[in-house]
This record gives structure tokens, C-alpha cells and sequence, in this order.
């Protein structure tokens, strides 16, 4: 079930942002390792005051396990105002009909790998699916979307591949970033829907519905962490995790690794990249000698 928050709704719904903002904190801080402002818990930035309209995932057990968010590009948005290298010296997007989406992340602690509902490629088509009805819904033409290469995989895999590109890929800190153009069209939800099976409505019928889902949370089961092998990092298991919309084969795994180590920038990031690889290597053989044995 997606939820849609917004200036006008957004008091109903200030525990299930507590708990968003603290999903964004896990994902984008603890794992990711990016350079955010992090306050009680809680990964919070300047762009949420600008009253966006946030899409959250909810379980079936009330748990907030996916969001996005989306802002006008007619004032301050990220790409005009802090990736504008993106955009190589070109003028920052500004249209009443063209929309930015961030902080786009899943819980992939809590969700299930494969395909079926309540799992990491399910929430996350549904979330496309969500952000491109809703756009079309509200007269948004187009999304431009402030992504990194991994996350750009993560689109193509899933049906929802970018039609363009604004500027180029730039170092951003830890992480590389670029800017994919999405349109909002039947064509593109019509795929998105077709590759998980998404069928009817994926919105919650009101606030009320959502916030009786939401209520639920405290009383279920909670998930057990999903069990990881001690040498691969955090932010390794999430890329891994990532590109499992569908199951990335050796093949991917070996492309991937092939590719990080021929973009490095310097013999350093060179030297991560090759050990990330054979940490990976040792893993996986490991694991396929356990299942021999």
C-alpha cells in the first residue's frame, strides 16, 4: 500500500514520517554512508521543508518499508541547488510540469528478495508505479530523478528506464550521481506493472485506511534480520541487495565489479574496487561450498 503525504494531509501522519525519516537515516546514513544531516535518529534535510509530497510503502503488517519523495523544480531542488555540477554549467530544469524525485530507498532488511508482495523488487515497482500515476494524475509531464549508477540498474531492471539523461555523471563525496528524465505515461506504467504483476489500486483508499494499516505495526511479528556473512560490508550487501530486481546472476556480479574497478578514480578507489571483488569471490565460493558439502 502506498500513501501519499503532502502539506495538506502531513499532520495526520507524523508518526509514519518519524518513521520514514528513520528508514532514510538506516538506509542512506548507517549503510550507504552518504554525508547527511542526521537529528534524533531521524535523516532530515532542508528540502523537507519545502512542503514535498512524500509516497511511502507500507507492509502488510503496517510497517513504513519503501518511500520517495517529490518536490516542484519551480524552487530550490536538489539538482539545481546542490548536484548542479550534473548539469555542466547548463541552467538548472525549472517547469510547473516537470517534478524532482529523491530519496527513493527500500528496507531490505525487512522485505523478502524474489518477486512476490512484500518483497524488495515488489515495493519498489510499486513505488514507481505510485510516482508515475500520481504525476500523471497531477498534470506532472515528466520526473527528473537525482540517482546513482547502481540505482540507475536498479530502473533499467525494473522496467523503469530512464529516457534520457540531463548533463553527466559527477563525484559527489563517496558516491557518483547523475539525472535521468522519466516520462509520465500509460506506456511506462503499463510496464512497470507488468514486471511484478501489480494489479488495481495501489494507493490507500484514504487517510484512514492508512493510518488504521499503519496502527497495526506495533502488534505484528517483527522480521528477522536477513542473515549476511561477516566479511561483506554493509554497503556491499545493499548494492548486492539492490540488484536483485531480478537476482543478479555471477555474470552481473562479475560486469559490476569489472565496472567499478575500470571507473575508479584514483589507484586507491582501484584497490578497493579489486578487493571488494575477491572479498565477494571468497564469498560466494564459500557459500557454494557449503551447499556441496
Amino acid at each position: 500500500m502506498i500513501v501519499i503525504v503532502d502539506a495538506l494531509n502531513r499532520h495526520l501522519f507524523t508518526e509514519m514520517l518519524d518513521d520514514m525519516f528513520k528508514l532514510r537515516k538506516r538506509v542512506f546514513h548507517d549503510r550507504l554512508g552518504w554525508e547527511v544531516d542526521i537529528t534524533d535518529g531521524k535523516e532530515v534535510d532542508l528540502f523537507d521543508d519545502l512542503h514535498p509530497a512524500y509516497l511511502i510503502a507500507l507492509d502488510d503488517s503496517g510497517e513504513v518499508v519503501g518511500c520517495m519523495r517529490i518536490l516542484q523544480t519551480t524552487g530550490p531542488h536538489m539538482l539545481a541547488d546542490v548536484f548542479y555540477d550534473i548539469m555542466d554549467g547548463e541552467p538548472p530544469v525549472r517547469s510547473a510540469q516537470l517534478w524532482e524525485v529523491t530519496r527513493f530507498c527500500v528496507d531490505t532488511d525487512r522485505l523478502k528478495a524474489g518477486k512476490s508482495r512484500n518483497s524488495i523488487s515488489y515495493v519498489t515497482s510499486e513505488l514507481f508505479v505510485a510516482a508515475t500515476e500520481y504525476g500523471k494524475n497531477n498534470g506532472i509531464l515528466d520526473a527528473v530523478a537525482v540517482i546513482d549508477p547502481i540505482m540507475n540498474r536498479v530502473m533499467i531492471r525494473s522496467q523503469n528506464t530512464p529516457y534520457d539523461y540531463l548533463g553527466k555523471t559527477v563525484q559527489m563525496g563517496k558516491v557518483k550521481a547523475m539525472a535521468g528524465l522519466l516520462d509520465c505515461t500509460d506506456e511506462r506504467i503499463n510496464r512497470l506493472r507488468a514486471f511484478n504483476g501489480i494489479e488495481g489500486d495501489v494507493f490507500a483508499e484514504n487517510d484512514e485506511a492508512a493510518l488504521a494499516l499503519f496502527a497495526t505495526r506495533a502488534s505484528a511479528p517483527k522480521a528477522l534480520p536477513t542473515p549476511t556473512h561477516p566479511g561483506v560490508s554493509d554497503y556491499m550487501r545493499a548494492e548486492v541487495e539492490a540488484m536483485q530486481t531480478p537476482a543478479p546472476t555471477k555474470i552481473d556480479l562479475q560486469d559490476y565489479f569489472e565496472s567499478q574497478i575500470a571507473d575508479a578514480d584514483s589507484p586507491e578507489e582501484r584497490a578497493a574496487a579489486q578487493a571488494l571483488k575477491l572479498e565477494m569471490t571468497a564469498y560466494f565460493r564459500s557459500t557454494t561450498q557449503r551447499c556441496d558439502a
